[in-house]
C-alpha cells in the first residue's frame, strides 16, 4: 500500500485519492471556437511523462484538490502543494 501525503489531512492510503487531471495544461479558448476534436484532446489525452510529472488529484475523504508533484517512474511523491487560493494546515 502506497501512501499519498494530503496538504489538508496528511498522510493516507492511496485508496482515498483520485487522480484528476495534468497540472498546468492549458484549456482551449475561446470555448464557443474549440472543436469536438481539440475538446476531446484536451479531455482524454495527456503527456503521460516518463519521470517527474505535476498533477492534480483530490483527497476524497477531505474534497480537497491539490497539485502532488511525483515520478511515474519510481512512484515516489515529492511534493503536494495546496492549489492557489486554499490554505493547508
Amino acid at each position: 500500500m502506497q501512501y499519498f501525503p494530503c496538504p489538508f489531512c496528511g498522510p493516507r492510503e492511496e485508496t482515498e485519492f483520485h487522480f484528476a487531471a495534468e497540472a498546468g495544461k492549458p484549456r482551449p479558448e475561446p470555448a464557443a471556437q474549440v472543436s469536438a476534436q481539440s475538446w476531446a484532446a484536451y479531455l482524454y489525452l495527456s503527456a503521460a511523462p516518463k519521470g517527474e510529472a505535476h498533477e492534480i488529484w483530490v483527497h476524497r475523504s477531505c474534497g480537497e484538490f491539490f497539485v502532488m508533484k511525483r515520478n511515474t517512474e519510481t512512484r515516489a511523491v515529492l511534493a503536494t502543494t495546496a492549489l492557489p487560493g486554499r490554505d493547508a494546515e
